[in-house]
């Protein structure tokens, strides 16, 4: 739990620094959910406002994911994963960020954002039936989080499942 409210503290220190045009921008796409028009004119401006900040990045990621975008959301996911690699000075493409990177053990809140960005991108790619690059990250993320902090064993799981009967063992 400690972890968490240290990662809280992350994310509220990156609210804190959202100019308030984007915050008020996510508030007006969220009012607009429904119309897919205004809400993504609302999220766009916000995006125009502050691109590299993780709050505008969720709230990006978090409308195409629940309307079922999930091509769109996989992109997002892109966009964290850079962009907290490039805060915590990591290589840009994640197959080449390693465990020597990175303390990816401890609780630190930009390691945990990248290895949920990392696990959200490889869930979206298991949702996109695109198997062999979800397996490849999913690889990555038990790589960097061997102690399963982020619960990334659950896709390897489903993976694991995949064409097995529930009576199988």
């Amino acid at each position: 739990m400690e972890g968490e409210a240290i990662e809280n503290v992350w994310f509220a220190t990156r609210y804190r620094s959202l100019p308030t045009v984007a915050e008020e921008q996510l508030r007006l796409a969220s009012m607009a959910y429904a119309d897919d028009t205004k809400a993504e004119m609302h999220l766009a401006l916000a995006k125009a406002v502050a691109p590299n900040n993780p709050v505008v990045q969720v709230g990006e990621y978090r409308y195409y994911f629940y309307k079922g975008r999930l091509a769109e959301a996989l992109k997002v996911a892109v966009t964290c994963l850079v962009s907290v690699a490039a805060e915590l000075r990591l290589p840009a493409r994640w197959q080449e960020v390693t465990p020597s990177h990175a303390d990816f053990r401890n609780d630190e809140p930009a390691h945990r954002f990248y290895l949920f960005a990392l696990k959200a991108y490889a869930y979206l790619l298991l949702r996109l039936k695109r198997m062999d690059e979800g397996r490849a990250v999913v690889d990555k993320l038990l790589q960097l989080d061997p102690d399963n902090k982020v619960g990334g064993k659950v896709l390897l799981d489903v993976l694991e499942r995949i064409g097995k009967d529930d009576y199988d063992d």
